[in-house]
């Protein structure tokens, strides 16, 4: 992966920018590399799936509203006190969205520790 830090007309730097997922993945990884932060990531993504899940079949749309609380909550958790960066959303928020569910998957699968 190609550093794809840009600079502002100050020389500080703004988010890197990437043209593909699988550029930004990679780069999601190195954000999520403290295990504690990776574990609230995954906790968070999991109840996201179930919340959806149970207001789907049970029709219970207010549940919904939990969403955001459980996805962002576990995860910025893991950001600000494990992590100490700025969660990946700031940056690059629907990459980073899709970051989460695929690092949840290679943490069910054993490609990523958990």
């Amino acid at each position: 992966m190609a550093d794809n830090t840009v600079q502002d007309s100050r020389g500080h730097s703004e988010a890197p920018r990437f043209d593909s997922f699988r550029d930004f993945y990679p780069f999601y990884l190195k954000e999520h590399s403290n295990l504690t932060c990776r574990r609230l990531h995954f906790v968070g993504t999991a109840l996201v799936i179930g919340l959806v899940a149970t207001a789907i079949t049970t029709q219970n749309w207010p549940l919904l509203y939990a969403v955001p609380l459980a996805g962002y909550g576990f995860a910025w958790v893991g950001h600000f006190f494990f992590e100490h960066n700025r969660p990946a959303t700031f940056k690059n928020p629907f990459y980073s969205l899709w970051g989460d569910f695929v690092m949840f998957k290679d943490m069910l699968i054993g490609k990523i520790e958990r």
